[in-house]
């Protein structure tokens, strides 16, 4: 399934997209959000979809896209989790997740503006591989228990701006966490219709020039070691978004870096989890 969710912010509602059609299933589920994942509404959205998929009704092309989920209760990032951009950051491989957060009020629709900060000179882009829980869970006992509680997956852009997150008494959360900075969708896909997560092509332009070209195949840690790992230092909320890291090709890696200015287009893709574009005003 593909869930999205669609309508002005702050009056967005959910719906899926069906053979390439968003459909609105605001009449049969509240929201996709925590009450919704931990009550099993995804076999509920299964069968209903079922049964009348056909016949729910059409969403409005020009109607807005919104994050296909809900503000989760958290968004818990994971740093230079692909090698090759540790090292294009001058940074060792880590050993163990870099575990960050971003607040969960920056959650933002695929295609929004994204505003950059006042006295920004250095906001850059990340195409990152988004998870998302479908369950509490806390001290997992190992990966088969962590795959069985991801809901799905989506793309996500980790918007970043380095000086806040490197030159600032070294705080990544104060660089991520600016206005409108995870921009999440087009839709969330379950996690039965991702063949192999490890093995997904990841893209990001920006004015049409190709800036990061990788793949989920040279990821350290794996959204399943993630989970688990995550698990025995926090409790997981379902409907959580885990951002899993980036490959090369971020500003910051550069030389000289570049960094994003008014009037820039970026778009990213994940092989299977769409597109999704953002004006940098």
């Amino acid at each position: 399934m593909q869930l999205i969710r669609f309508g002005e912010k702050g009056k967005e509602q959910p719906g899926v997209l069906l053979h390439g059609a968003r459909r609105d299933c605001s009449q049969y589920f509240e929201d996709w959000n925590r009450a919704f994942f931990i009550q099993h509404g995804l076999a509920e959205l299964h069968r209903l979809i079922a049964l009348e998929g056909n016949k729910l009704p059409l969403v409005a092309n020009e109607t807005r896209w919104a994050s296909p989920i809900a503000r989760p209760g958290a968004i818990i990032c994971i740093g230079l989790n692909y090698a090759d951009h540790a090292l294009e950051s001058g940074m060792n491989i880590p050993e163990e997740p870099i575990i960050f957060t971003k607040l969960s009020n920056t959650l933002s629709g695929p295609f929004d503006d994204v505003t950059i900060p006042k006295q920004s000179e250095k906001t850059d882009w990340e195409v990152e591989l988004g998870v998302v829980l479908s369950k509490d869970v806390n001290y997992l006992a190992n990966e088969q228990e962590a795959f069985e509680a991801i809901a799905g997956y989506c793309i996500v852009n980790d918007v970043s701006e380095r000086a806040f997150q490197l030159e600032r008494g070294g705080q990544w959360v104060k660089g991520k966490s600016c206005q409108g900075f995870t921009p999440v969708g087009p839709y969330l896909v379950t996690k039965d219709e991702v063949a192999d997560v490890l093995n997904l092509k990841m893209q990001l332009h920006v004015n049409g020039a190709m800036m990061q070209n990788g793949s989920t195949q040279t990821m350290i840690f794996s959204p399943n070691f993630i989970v688990h790992y995550l698990s025995q230092f926090m409790m997981l909320e379902a409907g959580d978004l885990i951002s899993t890291g980036t490959p090369p090709g971020v500003g910051l890696g550069m030389k000289p870096p570049r960094y994003l200015t008014k009037g820039d287009h970026v778009r990213l893709s994940i092989e299977g989890l769409g597109t999704q574009a953002q004006q940098f005003v």
